[in-house]
């Protein structure tokens, strides 16, 4: 049972993932809301209302999400992705929550990209602390375009349409500066589990 949460935060390519299997490789359970968020949309309650809502047309032949045909619609209408938002959004933190408590150890991390937009600690209040990576504007853009296979001016506009590195530093309890180096990332890992389990056990 871990009832003390870390909440691991960051910009598109800033290095979340790297930092978070980090953790796991000290035993820490890492619960990822883009795994969960790909859960609840799976045949079910959230994916039946999903589809009164948007209608059939988002379903595929088997009855499964046509992620493609969603994102089309909601990415053209502000008043859509936040309809789509004030069904699943619920039931991802619900189960996100649910996994974190059910993990051994005396905490668990939770992995949530989005998470200044989303609301922050407001949309979580069940967070302990925030973690967040950070990465140089520059270097953000350098791993998205090669990780992507895109150009600058793209790269770009993707970084734009997140939260700023200034609104992600305003709710960071901890940040970790990730400039590339794995064994940094490691290092500050193996910092952090030290601190958290101390904490955790306060």
């Amino acid at each position: 049972m871990s009832d003390y949460v870390i909440g691991l935060t960051g910009g598109i390519a800033s290095g979340k993932s790297a930092l978070g299997r980090a953790f796991e490789a000290l035993g820490i359970t890492v619960v990822d809301a883009d795994a969960v968020a790909r859960e609840v949309v799976a045949p079910g309650p959230v994916l039946s209302r999903i589809a009164e809502r948007f209608g059939r047309k988002i379903l595929q032949a088997d009855g499964t999400l046509d992620r493609r045909a969603l994102r089309e619609l909601v990415f053209a209408d502000e008043e859509l992705r936040l309809a789509l938002e004030a069904i699943t959004h619920p039931a991802i933190r619900e189960r996100l929550h649910a996994q974190c408590v059910a993990a051994p150890g005396p905490y668990a991390i939770v992995a949530i990209p989005l998470l200044t937009e989303a609301g922050g600690r407001v949309a979580y209040p069940w967070l302990d602390r925030v973690l967040l990576v950070d990465a140089p504007v520059t270097l953000q853009r350098e791993r998205l375009m090669q990780r992507d296979d895109i150009d600058a001016a793209l790269a770009d506009r993707m970084i734009a349409a997140q939260a700023s590195r200034e609104q992600r530093l305003a709710i960071a309890d901890d940040v970790v500066v990730n400039d590339g180096d794995p064994e940094h990332l490691r290092a500050s890992a193996r910092e952090l589990a030290a601190r958290y389990t101390a904490l955790s056990r306060r």
